[in-house]
C-alpha cells in the first residue's frame, strides 16, 4: 500500500538577534524547535526548520513553499520577538504577518487553494502584562488595532497567537507557555481533535495552568487566542506517520 503524500510544515525560530540592539536572546527557543520538529514529523508532516532568518529570508521560505506540492494541509510555527501584527527577524526588523499570509493566498499559491493552512505564532503582541483575574463586566474593552491583519488571512486559514492583542508572551530558558501546550497536544491524544477544539484546549491549558515565575513577573498570566475562517471540519494532526517514502 502506497504511503499518501505527507503534509508540509515550516518552523521558523529566531533566537539569537546578534545584530539587533535591545532584543534579548531567546534561550529556550532552539531546544523547543527541535521538539516541535520531531512532534510534527510523527504526525505525518514533512517538516522544514529554519533558524535566525532575516525578513527577506522568511519571505523567501514561504515563496518556496507556495511553489511546492502539498498534501492535505499546511502548518507553520513562527517563534520570535514581536509586536501587534508583526514578528521580528533576526536583525530586529519587523515583518508584517500580512506579507506571509498574502504569499500563501490562493492567487499566489494555487497548490494550497482550498486546503487548510494553520499558523501558530509565539511572539509578544505588545508590552502589557496580564494579571490573570476573573472578570465579569458589561463595559467596553479597550480598543486595539488588531483587526487589519486579520482581514488579510487567506481562505481556509486558522491563526493562533500565543497571547492576546497588546500583551506580552512568556518564555524561559527551557520553553514557552504556548508552545509547551502545543507540544502536549501533538504528543497526546488531543492531536486527533478538530482544529477549533484543539486550539480551545490550548487556550484552556495556558490560561488556567501556566503562569510566569521569578521575582519580576511572578504570577503573571497569558491568554492565547485564535482566529479562523475555515468553513469545514479539519483534523490536521490525526494521522500518524506509519509508513515511509
Amino acid at each position: 500500500m502506497a504511503c499518501p503524500k505527507r503534509n508540509r510544515a515550516v518552523i521558523i525560530v529566531n533566537h539569537q538577534f546578534l545584530q539587533a540592539k535591545g532584543l534579548r536572546p531567546r534561550v529556550g527557543a532552539r531546544r523547543e524547535a527541535d521538539k516541535l520538529f520531531r512532534a510534527l514529523s510523527k504526525c505525518n508532516y514533512d517538516v522544514k526548520l529554519f533558524l535566525d532568518l532575516t525578513a527577506k529570508e522568511i519571505e523567501e521560505v514561504y515563496e518556496k513553499e507556495s511553489q511546492a506540492e502539498h498534501g492535505k494541509c499546511f502548518v507553520s510555527i513562527l517563534s520570535s520577538h514581536g509586536e501587534e501584527g508583526s514578528i521580528m527577524d533576526c536583525q530586529g526588523q519587523a515583518l508584517n504577518l500580512t506579507c506571509i499570509y498574502k504569499i500563501l493566498s490562493p492567487e499566489r499559491c494555487p497548490h494550497l487553494a482550498g486546503k487548510p493552512k494553520i499558523f501558530f505564532i509565539q511572539a509578544c503582541r505588545g508590552n502589557r502584562f496580564d494579571d490573570g483575574i476573573y472578570l465579569e463586566t458589561d463595559s467596553r474593552a479597550p480598543e486595539e488595532d488588531c483587526f487589519s491583519h486579520y482581514l488579510s488571512i487567506p481562505e481556509n486559514t486558522a491563526v493562533m497567537f500565543s497571547c492576546s492583542p497588546g500583551y506580552v508572551s512568556f518564555s524561559n530558558r527551557w520553553e514557552s507557555m504556548f508552545l509547551k501546550a502545543l507540544l502536549e497536544v501533538l504528543e497526546g491524544e488531543e492531536r486527533k481533535l478538530k482544529i477549533t477544539k484543539l486550539m480551545t484546549w490550548i487556550n484552556w491549558k495556558v490560561a488556567f495552568f501556566c503562569e510566569a515565575k521569578g521575582t519580576e513577573y511572578k504570577g503573571k498570566k497569558e491568554m492565547p487566542c485564535f482566529v479562523t475562517n475555515m468553513v469545514e471540519e479539519v483534523y490536521p494532526f490525526k494521522q500518524d506517520r506509519e509508513c515511509s517514502d
